[in-house]
């Protein structure tokens, strides 16, 4: 081969080269990427054969048994089942957005096997929350191995087969189920502080773009999850909390809890825009024991260390455990230590799996009628649980949601302009204040130290 001729193998061999860089999906770790390339991986969601992607739980609610008052209600809830012949229609909000979802319904705590008939997904009217109307043409049915219908043992949990299906992150998503023989008990799975507004209609109606004449209610039920799938980079926080977390305060259809908000915030530009905030919360929850869901030692298998693509874990849970606990100098004595060993137990259990936890301070609920009281015991839980995150070192990092949220003029206090008037929780601005706590550093990519997972 001659010389020019060489010179132009080079040439075309480069041009080549560079056209496949230009199409390549996103880099390995390890490689580096010019801005362009990098800017243009970040809006490429991975095909379901590409390397380097996996499923990211995009939104999640704490399954729990439904409280007779949280039933759905009538004609849908009998005797001895419940949702008999019912289409049963709800919208989430996601977190993390992709080309491809799956859904996971849970029979947690089914009395019985969960039929579920047929499952659609579609996209919200006008994107909203909480409305029984879906947009003409977006509604694509969902199968389970294939079939239009699944059976979920009582205590399992079903996934679906992946779909083609666009979601944007911090949008809302329409999920349809309807149930043709219902559920032969009536002890039910659902997450009753949904602060979204469910459509209840007799019949099949999965496929309809409106539900006019719908029973409504502010419950999620059956429905536990929606993943995506995206990037290796792309990985979900799970948030372990109780009424705080879950939003008692928040506006309903609002979406503005405080995971909520620091989602937007991070989407934003605040940190890394692949950054999916999934809450794992219920109000009443305590770390120590069962009450309004199991607790949350008992709970951290099934609603964090299981989840798809959780690395980061932010533990803001305690307040409920020293509120119920007797008015005493060695009752809350004991708590505190009870509540820390928990924290230390979440921290073993975490790490072994390389997820990061970060711990937030409980904020006050100083001026509460249940949970205040005259001689400040409880209030000394407190503390002592605040001083032990803050300088334990135990946790990767510290969330001062305490500092964030008390009365400068009165710290056992919430600060009245955030305090939706119990003193106990917050109203939309305390939950942005909370979320504005959250240091936009902790998502950044890093590697794990030396030695991480020890303990």
């Amino acid at each position: 081969m001659n010389r020019r001729s060489s010179l132009i193998s080079l040439i075309t061999a480069g041009a080549l080269l560079a056209s496949l860089a230009a199409v390549s999906p996103a880099l390995g770790a390890g490689e580096t990427a010019g801005a362009a390339e990098t800017a243009a991986a970040a809006d490429h969601a991975p095909g379901p054969k590409e390397r380097n992607a996996h499923w990211v739980a995009a939104w999640t609610s704490m399954p729990q048994l439904t409280e007779p008052s949280n039933m759905p209600p009538a004609p849908f809830t009998q005797a001895d089942s419940v949702l008999t012949d019912t289409t049963l229609r709800q919208t989430v909000h996601v977190s993390a957005g992709g080309d491809h979802i799956r859904l996971r319904f849970s029979n947690a705590f089914g009395g019985a096997v969960l039929p579920l008939t047929k499952v659609s997904v579609a996209l919200p009217l006008d994107g909203r929350a909480g409305t029984g109307a879906v947009r003409e043409g977006t509604t694509r049915r969902v199968t389970f191995g294939g079939s239009a219908s699944v059976t979920v043992p009582a205590g399992a949990q079903a996934v679906s087969d992946p779909l083609d299906f666009r979601v944007e992150p911090g949008s809302n998503l329409t999920a349809t189920v309807y149930l043709a023989t219902g559920q032969a008990s009536t002890a039910l799975t659902s997450h009753p502080g949904s602060r979204t507004t469910s459509y209840l209609r007799s019949g099949d109606h999965v496929e309809d773009a409106d539900l006019p004449g719908a029973t409504t209610t502010d419950h999620w039920y059956l429905l536990s999850g929606v993943e995506v799938w995206s990037r290796s980079s792309t990985s979900a926080t799970a948030v372990l909390g109780d009424s705080l977390t879950d939003g008692r305060g928040s506006t309903t259809n609002g979406n503005d809890r405080w995971p909520d908000v620091l989602q937007q915030r991070l989407a934003a530009g605040a940190g890394p825009a692949r950054i999916s905030v999934v809450n794992q919360a219920a109000g009443g929850n305590r770390l120590l024991n069962d009450g309004l869901g199991p607790n949350g030692l008992a709970r951290l298998d099934r609603d964090v260390l299981a989840q798809s693509g959780v690395d980061r874990l932010i533990v803001f849970e305690g307040v409920n455990d020293i509120g119920t606990a007797a008015a005493t100098l060695a009752a809350q004595k004991g708590t505190a230590d009870d509540v820390i060993a928990a924290y230390d137990q979440i921290i073993t259990r975490a790490h072994a799996l390389g997820i990061r936890v970060y711990g937030a301070t409980l904020t006050p609920f100083g001026g509460n009628t249940g949970y205040d009281d005259p001689d400040g015991y409880r209030e000394g839980a407190r503390q002592t649980v605040n001083t032990w995150i803050r300088t334990s070192g135990r946790f990767d990092e510290v969330i001062d949601f305490d500092r964030a949220a008390r009365d400068p003029q009165n710290p056992r206090a919430l600060r009245p302009s955030l305090d939706v008037g119990d003193h106990l929780h917050l109203n939309p601005a305390g939950y942005r204040a909370l979320a504005d706590a959250v240091p936009a550093r902790l998502f950044r990519q890093s590697p794990l130290p030396a030695g991480f997972g020890y303990n």
